[in-house]
């Protein structure tokens, strides 16, 4: 099978697991009457990440051929997350949030690793073959966002939003990805048998990154930006279907079916992780990035303008613009980080840039949205149903604000070397 076909399938697999659960888990955790801990779970994915992926990319480095440790990371990812479904099956209503918590947490632990290895499975296949990875990587890495996009819609469509079957659909997902890893191409670990220091036995050498002004500073901002990662991710369908408790907005397609409407946010991103190799010869890494700061502030200014009635066309131009927000920000920046670390690190770097923006950047982004959402914002019951009501521009007008100041500090900050404004 031709490599870019096999590499495509790949990160097909590993983004439809995630996007089985990632915008509807809320509205699953409100069903079993868990909707005060949402927030947690959005947390903990941040948190496993400031400390997994660095830990895995070392194993790849160092010992376990990174397409071996993909799979295995699948492998218990599903089991733990098909672990949490039963669990909630059998416990409905009377789910222990410390049960249920503990086992997804499990799971994400050795799925937010698996981000930064398909990236080191990709790269070192392209590389091998002789190909140029800011060309070829982009048109494989659209079908992961098919398969999280197809993901998505399969949930909603057969109401699985609801239940825990969004989780077993991800489960399975996982498993057939650990079995297709065995197809993958074979990618190097170190060989070499002189005696080295601690930094460099144990794959440390990518923290050393920090001593270099420039890649300080990205990583810093990386972080930085990293806090609106996970913030519509987690809030967009509960504020969508907050409308519902208007009776003007009760019936419009957007609270109805709000997960098809965000799927709108990841339709975007096939056609803006295309137009990466072109944006990132034109104008380099610092331009490329700073189109993403900005469209994060419209991203988050528009949700607040907008509504599900009249003012749909805001939220449909918010979802368009999460393409460039997304996209241009984490395509461009694992690209640069293979462009500008040593093929020894390089998996170790991954997850460095995997650690400082899902890490620490997402986990801080979703402490403080909670505690600003829950400040403006209360629970309403409505019949059957449970609203999150409230003062919800406001929110999504600071969140704009801090994205509007971080794209501000970074076009004054960070100035990379001429020969590496155009990777």
């Amino acid at each position: 099978m031709n490599l870019k076909i096999r590499l495509a399938l790949m990160n097909f697999l590993e983004f439809a697991v995630w996007g089985a659960y990632l915008t509807s888990m809320g509205r699953y955790l409100g069903n079993i009457g868990l909707g005060a801990n949402i927030g947690w779970f959005y947390t903990m994915q941040g948190v496993v990440s400031i400390f997994m992926p660095a830990l895995m990319g070392i194993v790849a480095d160092r010992w376990v051929p990174a397409q071996r440790l993909l799979g295995l990371c699948h492998l218990l990812a599903g089991v733990f997350l098909i672990g949490a479904a039963m669990y909630g099956m059998s416990a409905g209503s009377n789910t222990q949030f410390s049960v249920i918590f503990l086992l997804y947490s499990l799971s994400v632990a050795f799925y937010m690793p698996t981000l930064a290895l398909t990236n080191s499975v990709a790269y070192n296949a392209l590389t091998k073959a002789g190909m140029d990875t800011v060309k070829a990587f982009p048109p494989i890495r659209v079908f992961g966002t098919i398969g999280f996009i197809l993901t998505m819609w399969f949930v909603d469509l057969m109401g699985f939003q609801v239940n825990q079957n969004q989780f077993i659909t991800s489960g399975v997902l996982s498993i057939v990805l650990f079995l297709y890893t065995f197809t993958l191409p074979a990618c190097p670990v170190s060989a070499t048998s002189e005696k080295k220091g601690f930094v460099d036995a144990f794959g440390l050498r990518a923290f050393t990154l920090f001593k270099d002004k420039k890649m300080a500073i990205f990583f810093i901002f990386s972080m930085l930006l990293g806090v609106s990662l996970q913030i519509t991710n987690g809030f967009a369908n509960p504020y969508i279907f907050s409308y519902g408790a208007q009776p003007e907005f009760a019936s419009t397609f957007g609270v109805q079916h709000a997960n098809i409407l965000i799927s709108l946010s990841q339709i975007s991103e096939t056609c803006c992780i295309l137009l990466i190799p072109f944006f990132m010869k034109r104008y380099g890494i610092k331009n490329v990035m700073l189109i993403a700061m900005f469209a994060w502030v419209l991203r988050f200014g528009l949700f607040g303008l907008g509504n599900p009635g009249s003012g749909v066309w805001m939220f449909v131009l918010s979802m368009i613009v999460y393409g460039v927000a997304f996209d241009f920000f984490n395509i461009s920046g694992s690209l640069f980080v293979d462009k500008t670390t040593s093929p020894e690190i390089r998996s170790s770097a991954q997850g460095l840039f995997m650690l400082m923006t899902n890490g620490v950047g997402a986990s801080i982004g979703t402490i403080l949205a909670q505690r600003i959402i829950n400040h403006y914002t209360t629970s309403q019951v409505i019949g059957e149903q449970t609203y999150t009501v409230g003062d919800w521009p406001t929110c999504w007008f600071i969140f704009a604000a801090y994205a509007l100041v971080v794209g501000v500090s970074f076009a004054l900050i960070f100035r990379p070397n001429k020969e590496e404004v155009q990777v």
